[in-house]
């Protein structure tokens, strides 16, 4: 059932993918900044108290519904699970983003591509180069395919038999990490930790997914000693084996607005360009069909067996 789950989601959100801005991620951004003006006392228990509130009761919603449609029949949970599974989903519209980024690249619209990028990554893009366009770029879409396709998979899959449980608390400890770790005080460190333990084990399937559908010598290679340097470890662990995979250099330092921000060097090889885009995305679609390849051949030996 969550091979089939997974398949029939993962079709719907390529044929029918969701478009920004998304209603329920508007709605649980506002939930969650109401819990940080009522708890954020700047300590740390506050954040875990603040993350469990935001947390809990969104499971614990998702698995009672679960239940009651499972116990109406069995097709009301699976497809329960598959409409849980396309809105936590969203790669689409990114690796959308990107292409749409390499086409403008292409056609030396920097501007555009500037605009196009800093909308999506957040923050001032204006400086970027054409190579600060292509690497940024490459290194969202693979972040992106991490959190938004990969990790929710993995967790979906899980947690099977609690439903969608596994995929909305991936979705919500990743939101909750980014959206409270530039908080003031120790409020954020809680969501932090907890997404790093919820990410460990994605992050590192999804570097070694790169790792196959790429060149896997150089990917564990820069994995290995590249990754360490990163300011956030899973990203990074994401990002070296998707650099050496390609046989692109990301990270390095840019220039942001007045500023310029020292970023370490990751991956081997040429700078990227537009095609370089094209590239990871295709990558990722590879990678997701080695998934899917790995999941069918599960079900086909559960079959057999």
């Amino acid at each position: 059932m969550a091979f089939f789950s997974v398949f029939a989601a993962i079709v719907l959100e390529h044929v029918r993918p969701l478009r920004q801005p998304l209603p329920h991620y508007q709605r649980y951004t506002l939930f969650i900044q109401w819990l940080q003006r009522k708890l954020n006392a700047g300590e740390f228990s506050h954040g875990a108290i603040a993350w469990t509130l935001a947390v809990l009761p969104v499971l614990l919603g998702v698995w009672l519904v679960f239940l009651l449609l499972s116990g109406i029949s069995p097709f009301l949970g699976w497809v329960w699970n598959v409409a849980v599974l396309y809105v936590t989903l969203g790669f689409k519209y990114f690796s959308d983003d990107a292409e749409r980024i390499a086409r403008l690249l292409r056609a030396g619209d920097l501007d555009a591509a500037r605009a196009q990028l800093g909308a999506w990554r957040g923050g001032d893009a204006s400086a970027f180069s054409a190579d600060d366009i292509a690497r940024v770029t490459i290194e969202q879409v693979m972040a992106a395919s991490q959190r938004q396709m990969f990790g929710v998979l993995l967790w979906f899959v899980l947690l099977a038999p609690l439903g969608p449980v596994g995929a909305v608390l991936f979705r919500t400890a990743s939101i909750l990490a980014r959206r409270w770790a530039s908080t003031q005080g120790r409020f954020g460190l809680f969501a932090l930790r907890a997404f790093h333990v919820v990410n460990w084990l994605p992050a590192r399937l999804t570097a070694l997914t790169y790792a196959i559908a790429g060149n896997f010598e150089d990917a564990t290679f820069c994995w290995r000693t590249q990754a360490p340097g990163w300011p956030e470890p899973e990203e990074g662990v994401v990002l070296a084996a998707g650099a050496g995979a390609m046989g692109v250099r990301l990270g390095q330092s840019l220039d942001v607005g007045d500023e310029t921000v020292w970023r370490p060097e990751l991956g081997t090889g040429q700078a990227p360009d537009a095609d370089c885009i094209d590239s990871a995305v295709s990558m990722i679609w590879r990678g997701l069909v080695i998934w899917l390849v790995a999941g069918l051949l599960i079900v086909v030996a559960g079959w057999v067996a």
